[in-house]
């Protein structure tokens, strides 16, 4: 559920957890998640088929957005779309003026590369099933589905990411820093997430703590 705190904005839960407060309802779980499963659809793998323009970095108008989406579900108000954004613990769009777009998470092909910061850690994670591990150890990591490799800040968020896929997931440790200095891209989307488009095999060990 997503609700609004007149002091802290839009939170997603029965109170707010700045203040306590109940806030005004907004959107219940079910339109929730419909809509949020038609934004991810729409800014992420299928923008032209609803009818979307995309720039090459991944905006569209906000407004347009907005009027495709009320087509589809009445209820889809302007507000619905911002609570849904700001809301959005795990920060996956974004809204800059009269645009809108996902942070991450593409499979249409996005430059994301120019327009977010350069990643500063000296090491990044990266967790993949069993199966998987000794075939990118030897080849490197490309992206399957998505056009970004996900990369996470951590090796706890590794872990976590991957066992949504796997029951004994193998976390890699990326050497960041000597990637970059070598001409590889790699930005930072938000505190959990960082993308490139490929991270080469040797830049790329087994976690200490999965040895």
């Amino acid at each position: 559920m997503i609700r609004k705190c007149l002091q802290h904005g839009y939170f997603r839960g029965e109170v707010c957890p700045e203040c306590g407060e109940e806030g005004r309802y907004v959107l219940d779980d079910d339109r929730e998640e419909r809509l949020g499963r038609f934004i991810s659809g729409a800014l992420r793998h299928f923008p032209e088929d609803v009818g979307l323009e995309m720039d090459p970095q991944g905006w569209v108008d906000v407004d347009v957005l907005c009027d495709i989406m009320k087509k589809r579900y009445k209820w889809g108000t302007m507000e619905r779309l911002v609570s849904l954004v700001e809301s959005d613990v795990k920060g996956r769009y974004e809204i800059d003026g009269s645009f809108i777009r996902a942070r991450y998470g593409h499979s249409v092909d996005v430059d994301l590369v120019s327009d977010y910061p350069e990643n500063e850690l000296p090491y990044l994670y990266y967790g993949v099933s069993q199966e998987e591990a000794d075939m990118l150890l030897e080849n490197g990591i490309t992206p399957i589905r998505q056009c970004y490799v996900h990369l996470s800040t951590s090796l706890e968020k590794a872990m976590q990411a991957a066992s949504i896929h796997t029951e004994n997931p193998v976390v890699f440790e990326i050497d960041a820093a000597a990637a970059q200095d070598d001409g590889i891209d790699i930005v930072v989307v938000n505190e959990d997430i960082v993308l490139a488009k490929s991270i080469p095999s040797e830049y790329i060990s087994i976690a200490d703590a999965q040895e």
